[in-house]
């Protein structure tokens, strides 16, 4: 056969398709009638790694541009590979076992005697991967066949980059309609939230981090929940120098552990029952950025283990990939526990704690800086006000400000945002009083049997709000809301505190 009649019509048939297994396919039914062929497969050699990967094959059964087989290359054999000026372009092989490097992929494909033509595809004098065709049994080539070859080594090469090229641009496409969905239910959120109390009870706290912002330095907040842990981390981030970067927020509490991988690390197609599309994770989006890990201390054992080796090696997988993805942040964690005690109780890791905890910030809670009270019931008032809809601001009834100052206020900044607005909504534009709305300072604590461990008030205030919001966790007036946290949240520490919940429970059982 004529050489160039063969370049003719395989180049056609390569450069058929944008998919390379539907190309190989067509590629090898006119090359069987040709010369002997049991499979046609193109590689890609990564330089930088040393690995030959297989990104498609053809064979009797049809084409398959899916898979992704890697061999990796030792290094006398990588420089024998990337030798574009001494190392022939074309080699046949007789027995493939006699080839060092086809012997390798050989034997990870676990192939019997065969026969091989191997075409090295060069371009812009860089090696980029091989075209091969392979037959069963030994000595089915010739050096006709190799010269035959040694044609399409050209086209198939553009055709290589070519889909390659169309490949990534469909990921890029999946990944900025990924971004774009992720990013819109961002903006929903209100990361311009005023810090009240900065010049007041939060001034050390400030202090503290205009010292850290700048730095790349990781900072662990401590404080109780609805003090103010996000804003803080938010003003940490647009005090350093990735302030033009993204600052994602996780709640490591409210995701189910079976999703915990996929959120934070993100999934490639087809990694599980129902991950249709490629996705990334969280630690991903904050590339060039900030992470915030608010509630870090409920992380599972295994999270800890995996967030351990993101911190040291600074890379990521996602869930059903093999491919390491290398990330740059600088991470904010925040919880409302005690680490060091968790750290003793063996709960969490103290490795990742002292990697957590390089610049801790401690919040206070509301009860010790009472006097920032008064100003935040002024900007909640303007604030709840506008969102309303509301004409006009209603005033405060004498002495409803000493009412609020003689409150503990178990729920912190949240729970004042949240009184106030519930304030507002039943004034009917009357002077505002919180005579129905607080309860009686330290009336509760000064009770008989009043629990002091943390977590048996916690749940005593959480069992109190389920009996104001009728047993409801979300919606208009429900424990969430009124508690200022996410529904998920709540439900998750009414597990871990043994609070029914549900349907099926009675709220009188609540209690």
């Amino acid at each position: 056969m004529e050489s160039d009649e063969f370049f003719r019509e395989f180049t056609l048939r390569i450069c058929g398709s944008l998919d390379l297994g539907e190309a190989l396919r067509d590629c090898l039914i006119y090359v069987k009638g040709v010369m002997p062929a049991d499979e046609l497969m193109l590689t890609v050699y990564n330089v930088s790694s040393g690995i030959l990967e297989v990104v498609a094959s053809a064979d009797e059964a049809g084409g398959d541009a899916l898979r992704s087989d890697k061999v990796v290359m030792p290094p006398h054999l990588r420089r024998e590979l990337e030798d574009v000026d001494n190392y022939p372009r074309v080699r046949v092989c007789g027995k493939v076992w006699e080839d060092p490097i086809m012997e390798r992929v050989a034997s990870q494909f676990k192939w019997s005697d065969s026969s091989l033509i191997v075409g090295r595809l060069i371009i812009q004098h860089r090696f980029i991967g091989s075209l091969i065709v392979r037959a069963a049994g030994e000595g089915r080539y010739d050096e006709r066949h190799g010269r035959l070859w040694s044609v399409v080594n050209e086209p198939t090469g553009i055709a290589l980059a070519n889909s390659r090229r169309y490949v990534e641009l469909l990921k890029l496409r999946d990944m900025l309609a990924d971004e774009n969905r992720y990013l819109r239910d961002e903006l929903q959120r209100d990361w311009k939230e005023e810090i009240v109390g900065s010049s007041f009870g939060l001034r050390e706290v400030m202090e503290q981090v205009w010292k850290v912002g700048p730095l790349p330095s990781p900072v662990l907040l401590v404080g109780e929940t609805g003090s103010g842990k996000e804003l803080i981390a938010h003003a940490i981030h647009n005090l350093s120098l990735r302030h033009n970067g993204p600052l994602v927020a996780v709640n490591c509490g409210a995701i189910p552990e079976t999703l915990l991988d996929s959120e934070l690390f993100g999934h490639e197609k087809g990694a599980f029952t129902g991950a249709v599309t490629q996705r990334r994770g969280r630690f991903e989006r904050a590339d060039k950025g900030t992470i915030f890990l608010d509630e870090v201390g409920e992380l599972p054992a295994q999270a800890q283990v995996r967030l351990l080796r993101v911190l040291q090696e600074k890379e990521i997988e996602r869930v059903g990939g093999s491919q390491a993805i290398k990330i740059d942040i600088r991470i904010i964690s925040a919880t409302h526990r005690n680490l060091e005690e968790l750290v003793a109780e063996g709960v969490f890791r103290p490795d990742l704690y002292y990697r957590l905890g390089v610049f801790p910030i401690r919040i206070p809670p509301l009860r010790e800086r009472k006097a920032d009270i008064p100003a935040l019931v002024s900007h909640f008032m303007e604030k709840k006000v506008h969102e309303m809809g509301l004409r006009i601001t209603p005033t405060l009834a004498q002495g409803a400000i000493d009412r609020l100052l003689r409150y503990d206020w178990p729920g912190n900044v949240r729970e004042v945002a949240n009184v106030v607005e519930r304030a507002l909504i039943q004034s009917n534009g009357k002077p505002l009083t919180f005579d129905e709305l607080v309860a009686p300072p330290r009336q509760i604590a000064e009770s008989p049997g009043w629990p002091f461990k943390l977590e048996e008030m916690e749940a005593q205030h959480i069992r109190q709000v389920m009996k104001i919001a009728n047993g409801r966790i979300e919606g208009k007036s429900g424990a969430a809301e009124i508690l200022g946290i996410n529904p998920a949240t709540l439900r998750h520490r009414m597990r871990k505190l043994g609070i029914p919940f549900g349907r099926s429970k009675n709220i009188r059982a609540i209690g």
